[in-house]
């Protein structure tokens, strides 16, 4: 016979994986998370999910366009903190150039990610890491919440 529980198990809160920094593993860090944010009770189609979601798909599409070191991958890294109501999404990658926030050249097709990245965030930033490279993280909301700077966009811009 086994002794009574006296605590109940807790799910991890965390999710963390490297990928290839290729557009293969830029798609698959995105299927993963909107996987891991469904098991944490944030499923398809609501604000929470789809902002992160596309936060992540952003931020590892930068990871594998402009952070990108031959023969090094990225990472991706999850926090639901659900005290504060938010997702913490951290890409770490190995090249030592840093994202600035500056506004799209209207001329040229790319260079709008991290401007989408500040408007559905409730914040963000980049921070240097062990080793070579930089962690761009971002925090989204997975409940509905005022930001101080106008990110945490609870609504589809689609």
């Amino acid at each position: 016979m086994s002794a009574p529980r006296t605590q109940s198990p807790t799910q991890a809160r965390t999710f963390a994986q490297r990928f290839s920094a290729t557009r293969r593993g830029a798609r698959l860090a995105r299927l993963l998370a909107a996987h891991q944010l469904t098991e944490w009770g944030h499923p398809h189609g609501t604000d929470a999910h789809d902002t992160a979601v596309l936060v992540v798909a952003e931020l590892a599409s930068n990871a594998v366009l402009h952070g990108r070191v031959p023969g090094r991958d990225f990472a991706l890294f999850l926090r639901n903190d659900e005290g504060r109501g938010v997702v913490r999404i951290e890409v770490t990658d190995t090249h030592p150039a840093r994202p600035v926030r500056s506004a799209p050249d209207p001329e040229e097709d790319g260079g709008r990610g991290l401007l989408l990245v500040d408007t559905l965030a409730v914040d963000w930033g980049v921070r240097d890491r062990l080793g070579p490279g930089k962690t761009v993280w971002a925090e989204c909301a997975t409940a509905r919440q005022a930001s101080p700077r106008g990110g945490g966009c609870t609504r589809p811009l689609w």
